[in-house]
């Protein structure tokens, strides 16, 4: 039996590992193959049971849809093969008996035949097992951070029963259907992509749940017989897993150790990348680095390469060239050395140690990414005087509306036209540094402080929305984010962010670029201030609102954001400026 390549939503998929060997015994459904394309990774699931006879693909190749993976032989095939070398005598009495012989294997096939036999209940209405895929997590991979159910549990519609990390936010996974959970098909550390299959399910109807426990039993018992079968084919699988991702590697390393040292070539990190266990996102990373990802040591289940892993590997190297033949360089901005020994009580004090929150534990490795920005930070002052009072004018009837207006508000509408006027800081800088992507909508992050820490969600098309539809936005956002409801697609897509710290208080800050944006805007506490008027000869009280755009300096040029910033501060110094 040929077990082939379903429709993979791509034109080809390269074989990232081989799941099983020759000789395994696999249930449908099992995982066999893993691919990975561009964007994401994919476990190919068995079609069928049976013993594995041939494996067609080896890791490297390239797999289309309808391609044979492997070849099986079926349960059914073999009890044929064994019945026929155990009584050989007896060819001619079962050739006469056909229909005969077809009986026990139904009956091994389904203990539902027994069960049938002791209630009323029809076979149609046995509890069945659905495995599940993912859902769109709104990223192309996102981290297995804690699964919250275990084999054998009871679950709920929509009761979360995992939660997945992105480098952006946390998201609880719901139940998508109730029943009693079968198979985990997915462990804590892995990486996930939309679509992949992660738990198998037995759903129960009314009926069932109604069912005697005599009725239950056979099924009971032939669910008690799968583990053995399965324990074979995991501990197989994962011993051609190891031998399929740590072979390579050892082979990848000698060739790359007359390179150790210096920063390779794309082709070079392309031509060693395909021996190695990573995700699509982690491979565009370490390209972007410079880093030889067959050098680098990976964490997770089956030494798959993680983000965090490049970044230790990226701070080991770094320190270990700081460590060479001194030249007098202080420590690299790219790693900092280990803390000092604080056991010591009359020389530190006491200490005490607190675990960061899993929000600022994600967030890490999106800040770090700050170290390869060359940024720099533009300040300038907008009289916000008049849109003060058009503000207080305005904000009572919005409250009986239900609408918080807030000089926030006027913020993102004013700096989501000004994106539309001066688009290169609503841009990407390409993989390669030669273009400049050019984004045709306004998606503005709004950085939002939590008890777990910073958090940005997005409003969508800000430059179509009127500033009482980005107040109503603002305030739904706030709240979501607060009480942990915000989904993925919340946090996905922002083109420019804006960081108001409101009436915390400050002069300025420095915000800072949340790659792959080029470009933040942040917003201090507005005060009274003395500006003088030239007509009338005098200093005149004036409400000045501080405002710091941080800037990628590879993309935007100082000019060029002197002439952004103060455009903003214009146009909030008088909205009605936008209406032209």
């Amino acid at each position: 039996m040929d077990i082939k390549a379903p429709d993979l939503g791509v034109d080809s998929a390269e074989v990232s590992e081989i799941m099983v060997a020759v000789g395994d015994v696999i249930a449908k459904d099992d995982n066999i193959i893993l691919l990975e394309s561009d964007k994401a990774s994919v476990e190919v699931p068995s079609s069928a049971a049976g013993k594995v006879t041939k494996i067609s693909v080896a890791i490297g190749d390239q797999v289309s849809e309808g391609m044979v993976l492997i070849e099986l032989e079926s349960e059914t095939d073999s009890q044929d093969d064994n019945q026929s070398v155990e009584t050989p005598a007896a060819d001619t009495q079962e050739k006469s008996l056909d229909g005969e012989r077809e009986e026990p294997q139904k009956e091994e096939q389904s203990d539902k035949v027994a069960v049938e036999s002791n209630t009323d209940q029809p076979v149609e209405q046995e509890a069945t097992a659905t495995t599940h895929a993912l859902p769109d997590l709104g990223v192309d991979e996102a981290q297995v951070s804690e699964i919250m159910v275990s084999v054998g549990d009871m679950v709920t519609a929509d009761q979360s029963i995992l939660l997945i990390e992105s480098d952006k936010a946390s998201v609880e996974v719901p139940a998508p259907q109730a029943g009693k959970v079968e198979k985990i098909l997915i462990q804590v550390g892995d990486m996930v992509a939309n679509g992949q299959d992660f738990i198998v399910i037995i759903g129960q109807s009314s009926d069932n749940a109604n069912a005697t426990s005599e009725a239950k039993a056979p099924v009971a018992q032939s669910q008690d017989s799968k583990p053995a079968v399965s324990e074979q084919k995991t501990d197989s699988s994962q011993e051609a897993a190891k031998q399929a991702t740590t072979e390579p590697k050892q082979v990848a390393s000698t060739t790359a150790k007359s390179s150790t040292g210096n920063k390779l070539t794309e082709a070079q990190v392309n031509e060693k990348m395909v021996d190695v266990y990573a995700g699509p996102a982690v491979r565009k990373l370490a390209r972007q680095l410079g880093v030889d990802i067959s050098e680098v040591t990976g964490s997770a289940l089956n030494a798959r390469i993680l983000k965090e892993d490049l970044f230790a590997h990226v701070k080991q190297s770094l320190t270990t060239k700081q460590a060479a033949p001194a030249t007098g360089a202080g420590v690299s901005r790219a790693s900092l050395p280990s803390l000092p020994d604080m056991s010591n009580v009359e020389i530190w004090g006491e200490t005490e140690t607190q675990d960061l929150t899993r929000l600022q534990k994600v967030s890490i490795p999106q800040l770090n990414y700050n170290t390869y920005l060359p940024q720099v930070t533009q300040f300038d002052l907008s009289d916000i005087t008049e849109t003060e009072q058009l503000r207080s004018e305005l904000k009572g009837s919005m409250k009986a509306e239900g609408v918080g207006l807030t000089i926030l508000a006027f913020i993102v509408k004013a700096t989501a036209y000004a994106l539309t006027q001066h688009p290169r800081f609503n841009s990407h800088l390409s993989d390669d540094n030669t273009q400049v992507i050019l984004r045709k909508s306004v998606n503005m992050g709004i950085a939002v402080a939590t008890d777990d820490g910073l958090i940005v969600p997005v409003i969508k098309n800000a430059h179509e929305k009127g500033i009482k539809q980005i107040a109503i936005e603002i305030g739904e956002l706030a709240i979501k984010a607060r009480d942990k409801k915000l989904s993925t697609k919340d946090l996905q897509g922002a083109s420019f962010t804006i960081s108001s710290q409101g009436i915390l208080g400050g002069t300025a800050f420095t915000p800072l670029v949340n790659w792959p944006q080029v470009g933040i805007l942040g917003a201090s506490e507005a005060t009274m201030q003395p500006k003088w008027n030239a007509d009338k000869q005098t200093f005149e009280p004036r409400l000045m609102l501080p405002l710091s755009l941080s800037y990628d300096h590879r993309v935007i040029n100082g000019a060029d954001a002197a002439v952004f910033t103060r455009y903003v501060a214009t146009l909030l110094a008088d909205p009605r400026r936008i209406l032209l």
